[in-house]
């Protein structure tokens, strides 16, 4: 462990500064404010700023990449919007960008946002058909893509009749209308930027609820700097560091957050750009040996993983602070609740104190800690972020005594009564829904939580994953925290599984660890070795939690099912459990 990392743990152990900050804290948003100036355009007109690497790529297995500076993204995007602006984009358009992590997907978005345009992201993983749906719904002109996605828009494309452009990069152009690096070739390095509101769109971004189709959430200009205290905390200072002379210029950020998505436009590259600090782009599929080749080529500071991805690393590298020499100085996580063993992990092995954050696309990276300025707890979500007021509410809206469960919610106001920058406009034609998101001044969240007396959120799953077995309300994370603690499991996800006597019982899918899996045999003897595992997990949740908690039934999969984003998708278990036990039913259709 590195003094400066030792530093950081003595302060957050000497002293909390939370109430102080969060109580002195006031917003100052300015009436015209764009994103594309914010994170591109004011670095690029300083000749002292011009110069610094804005973005880095990573190759895998060879290193590092290309880099671009901001006076080369600023170029790139002014030759793209003028492109755009000839293809008929105007002010308030939606652009769909469909690539992974790229100097051009960097690009895309500096170009769109400065004209006042509409970006919407559109992660690489989508098939024709959700595909379709967004570019229809959105009424998106033109869509930007590379050889990665440029097969899959070809085939939703017969399905939507209002998109007249296709801009390939890369091999893409061959098949697009236009081809990228020749149009944009064509064009003068010079653009007038729009003037836009605070308040008018910037991004347009779905997201999949438990039912029905996506929901287009709208988000402002002004959300970025909704989102900055949050990120300033959970990177423990970042942009703002003046104990370590020199380190702002020498921060790197980097996630495996696809940059389609919340979590890796919002909490990465934006914030990463605003702050005039290089990003590393990597659109190679994640593995913990990727991860830590990222981590020490790159020397990165700074990061946002999933616990997904954190468990993953922790199981394939127990010993990582003996092989890998790390600079790191934060380390931000949400999607799931990390737990103590990945807490240990990371303090033991990575050097610094794991960061948890909460938020979501329509108010995001509203609750978190930050270890370096008051004390993290293991397993907590931390506490409502500078700027924001949170709270634990009820089904009407009242708020909850400490120790009851209820739902995370965020107020239209901070605690000065003045008005807070995160919050999303509404959802993209859906007025029904956006009414639906409140209770009075209250945002809810979907997410359920329990508050402490300290004021620190404790994670209790959404909504739709709390559920009761024999009477008891069952909150998944933290059984599933405790299976992960185990040697054999290199992930979990609980649900129920209804049961006729006692409503539901709790059941785990376990994804068995690589020594696991080398130990266990093949053909007769796999079943009595799967038994054994099984009854050890059981016996292990039943000793550390509640008799109810422990899970009746485990099944061992290759796989959990995940959305792109790194969360585990419960919901698919559960409707699968569900199905299973409606096909069992006495007269069920054979």
């Amino acid at each position: 462990m590195t003094r400066s990392h030792t530093d950081d743990r003595r302060t957050a152990a000497a002293q909390d500064r939370y109430q102080a900050i969060h109580q002195g804290f006031g917003w100052k948003v300015p009436k015209r404010f764009n994103m594309a100036h914010a994170c591109c355009g004011q670095w690029a007109a300083q000749t002292a700023t011009a110069r610094r690497v804005a973005i880095r790529e990573h190759v895998a297995g060879q290193g590092l990449g290309r880099r671009f500076t901001f006076a080369q993204l600023q170029s790139a995007a002014n030759r793209l919007s003028q492109v755009l602006r000839a293809q008929g984009v105007r002010r308030g358009d939606r652009v769909a960008i469909v690539m992974p992590q790229r100097f051009e997907t960097a690009v895309a978005y500096m170009a769109v946002l400065q004209m006042g345009a509409v970006a919407m992201p559109l992660s690489m993983l989508f098939g024709p058909e959700a595909l379709s749906f967004r570019i229809n719904d959105s009424q998106a002109r033109v869509a930007v893509c590379d050889e990665s996605t440029a097969d899959a828009l070809k085939q939703a494309r017969p399905d939507c009749p209002g998109l007249q452009c296709l801009i390939g990069v890369g091999a893409a152009g061959e098949v697009a209308d236009l081809d990228y690096a020749k149009a944009c070739a064509a064009q003068a390095a010079t653009f007038k930027p729009v003037s836009t509101l605070a308040d008018e769109p910037a991004v347009l971004i779905y997201t999949s609820g438990t039912t029905g189709n996506p929901k287009g959430a709208l988000i402002p200009h002004r959300a970025l700097i909704g989102n900055l205290t949050g990120f300033v905390c959970s990177q423990n200072w970042f942009g703002f560091d003046p104990d370590r002379p020199g380190s702002q210029t020498q921060a790197v950020f980097w996630s495996p957050a696809d940059w389609a998505w919340t979590g890796g436009l919002m909490d990465a590259l934006l914030p990463s750009l605003y702050f005039g600090r290089p990003i590393v782009a990597f659109n190679g599929r994640f593995s913990p040996e990727a991860a830590f080749e990222i981590l020490q080529s790159h020397g990165v500071t700074h990061t946002f993983l999933f616990p997904t991805a954190l468990k993953a690393m922790m199981k394939a590298v127990p010993d990582a602070k003996a092989r890998y020499r790390l600079k790191l100085q934060a380390i931000m996580s949400a999607g799931e609740a990390v737990g103590d063993a990945v807490f240990g992990y990371c303090q033991a092995q990575l050097g610094v104190t794991v960061n948890e954050m909460f938020g979501q696309t329509e108010i995001n990276y509203v609750v978190g800690n930050c270890a370096r300025l008051w004390p993290a707890r293991a397993g907590s979500m931390g506490k409502g972020y500078p700027g924001h007021q949170v709270a634990v509410i009820d089904e009407a809206g009242q708020l909850c005594p400490a120790g009851t469960p209820g739902e995370v919610a965020v107020n239209r106001l901070d605690v000065h009564g003045q008005p807070d920058p995160v919050f999303f406009l509404g959802y993209w034609n859906n007025d029904k829904a956006t009414t639906a998101k409140y209770t009075g001044d209250w945002c809810r969240t979907g997410d359920m939580a329990v508050a402490d007396e300290d004021g620190y959120l404790w994670y209790q799953g959404r909504t739709d994953d709390m559920f009761k077995a024999a009477g008891y309300r069952i909150g998944p994370g933290e059984i599933e925290n405790c299976l992960v603690k185990h040697v054999a499991v290199a992930n979990a996800a609980v649900v129920p599984k209804p049961d006729a006597e006692r409503g539901a019982v709790v059941k785990a899918f376990v994804v068995m660890s690589p020594d696991c899996l080398a130990q266990r045999p093949t053909g007769a003897g796999q079943a009595a070795f799967d038994d054994a595992v099984r009854a050890q997990l059981q016996a292990h949740v039943r000793g550390l939690l509640a008799p109810y908690e422990y899970p009746k039934e485990i099944e061992f999969i290759d796989q959990l099912p995940m959305t792109t984003t790194g969360k585990v998708q419960r919901r698919v278990l559960r409707l699968q459990e569900e199905a299973k036990a409606l096909a069992t039913k006495p007269g069920a259709a054979a």
